[in-house]
This record gives structure tokens, sequence and C-alpha cells, in this order.
């Protein structure tokens, strides 16, 4: 092992970046891409936090929740689009090695919170359709605070797992990684270290947060269903799917890109590259827009602040 050539973590200086294997040419169409798509994330989910907590009506559990999702999908998208982006013009394209960690331990944070508070927010949608008369006693001010903390600290405790197991490797010579930012696959694939012990974590790991978060949702969805099947007029169904449909939608991007991600085998880099694009930019820039689109309470606290802001600006200039 020792002809591969190896470092020990606490000499690496930096790690280099491979991003996007495609002509020079392209970098700057992909940096324009990623430009507008990180745009319309902090427009999107800026837009979303504001209104939440600027407008009463939607003091309720379901913002309080969609808040918090807008929160963390503006913070783990700016751990990965601002270097993305960087290294489009960068030649070195190099990560310092503390700057691969924080990178690695943010951005497990935010993802993994994520997966916790939709599984979250399935429970809300179940309560609010199935148990309507008991929704405000079930979910109290202080269980919804609970719950999004509870994400938070599920999030944190896997991400230091996560990072402490993986930066505490022996690195090869080579310190290429094969992405455009720091993930697990990609740095163990450079590692000169046995990884039988990281991967049996790593499944552990997996195991405990992602099997019972999908649990909530699936049986929630059912329950879900199952009420909304019972539901005598066709209005009343219509709004019942479209109250939730949009959230399953999220989800089955946010789940399947990870599924394809992390449990297939890794031939082809590029093709993994895309689809951790679909969860680390896609899904946050769909959140707002499929969220305050198709729910009614958002577009018209909207329409209202922008209407208010309207006629603030025409007595200023009056």
């Amino acid at each position: 092992m020792g002809d591969r050539g190896t470092t020990n973590h606490s000499e690496m200086t930096d790690f280099i970046l491979v991003g996007f294997k495609v002509r020079p040419e392209f970098h700057i169409l992909l940096f324009l891409l990623f430009l507008l798509v990180y745009a319309m994330i902090l427009i999107g989910n800026v837009g979303m936090m504001v209104i939440i907590m600027t407008d009463p009506r939607l003091n309720t559990p379901m913002y309080f929740f969609l808040g918090n999702l807008s929160f963390i999908d503006l913070f783990y998208s700016s751990v990965i689009a601002p270097k993305a982006m960087i290294n489009f013009w960068s030649e070195s394209k190099s990560i310092s090695f503390a700057g691969c960690v924080t990178q690695f331990f943010l951005f497990a944070l935010f993802i993994v919170t994520e997966g916790f508070l939709l599984a979250v927010m399935a429970y809300d949608c179940f309560i609010a359709i199935c148990n309507p008369l008991l929704y405000s006693i079930q979910m109290s001010t202080r269980l919804c605070v609970q719950l999004v903390a509870g994400s938070y600290f599920c999030g944190c405790i896997s991400s230091v797992l996560q990072t402490s197991m993986t930066f505490t490797l022996s690195f090869c010579a080579s310190r290429t990684i094969d992405h455009f930012y720091c993930d697990d696959r990609p740095l163990l694939k450079i590692s000169c270290s046995h990884l039988y012990i990281h991967k049996l974590v790593s499944f552990f790991l997996c195991s405990i947060i992602i099997l019972p978060t999908i649990i909530v949702i699936i049986v929630s969805y059912m329950y879900i269903v199952s009420t909304a099947l019972k539901i005598h007029s066709t209005e009343g169904r219509k709004k019942t799917f479209s109250t939730c449909s949009s959230h399953l939608g999220v989800m089955s991007v946010l789940y399947g890109a990870v599924f394809f991600m992390y449990l297939t085998p890794d031939t082809f880099p590029e093709l993994s590259k895309v689809a951790s694009l679909c969860y680390t930019l896609l899904t946050p820039m769909m959140n707002p827009l499929i969220y305050s689109l198709r729910n009614k309470d958002v577009k018209e606290a909207l329409r209202k602040s922008l209407e208010k802001r309207y006629f603030n600006s025409v007595f200023t200039v009056m």
C-alpha cells in the first residue's frame, strides 16, 4: 500500500475539485447556469422566509416547518454553489483541507436535517387531513419546536460522525476529488485506508436515518390517500390531494437523487454529478416555487406584501 503514496490527513494542505469534465468553452455556460439557479434559490427561499415571518396569517405549524425548510435549502445550497462557481474560473480548482471539512460537515448537517424535516412535514400533513379537529391540540407550538430541534440535532450528530470518520482516513498522494464538492464517495476513492469500518458505520447511519423517515412519509401518505378517497365531494378530494402532492413531488426528487447517488455502483461519475445537482441545487430552487405557486395563502400574502410596498413607495414619492 505504501507504493501508492499516502499522506496523513494532518499534513494535507488542500484538495483539487475536478468538477465537470467538459470542454473549457462550456465553463462559462455552466457558470451562468449555476449563477441563475443560485440566484433563484436566494430570492425564492429568502422571500419565503420573509413572507412567513411577516404575515400573521401564516403563523401555523405548516408554515413554521416550511420556513425552516427554506432556511435549510438556502444554507446547504450556499455551501456548494459559490465554491463550484469560483472553480469554473479557477485554474487550480483547489479547496483547503479545512474548507473541505467544513463543506462536508455543513452539507451533511443540512441534508440529513432536511430528510427528518420532510418526515415531520408529512406527519403534519397527516394530522391536518386525517385528524383536523385535533390538529391545533396535537400540533402544539411546543411540539413543533421540539420536532424541528430534533431534526437539527439528528443532522448534527450524523454530520459529526460522518465527518470525523471520513477525515481521519489517510489519503493517497493524489488529492484529486472527482466531484464539484467534497462528498463522501469521491473522498473514499482517494483514500488508502481500509474502509470496512467506515462502510459499516455509514450503512448503519443510512439505516437509522433514511429508513425511519421514509417509513413515516409512506405511512402518513397511505393514511392521507385513504382519507381523501373517503371524501364524497370532488372539490374536497382535489383540495386534499393538491395540499400534499407538491410535498410528495419534492420528496420524490430528493430521495430519488440520493438513492441513485449513494446506492448504485459508481460506474459513471459524470452521471453521479448530475444526480447530485438534483438535491444540491434543483430541490432548493423548486421548493419555494412549488409551495408558493400552489398555495393560496402564500400567494395572497405575497400579493398583499407587494401592494403594501407599492403604495408605500408611491406615498414616499408624493
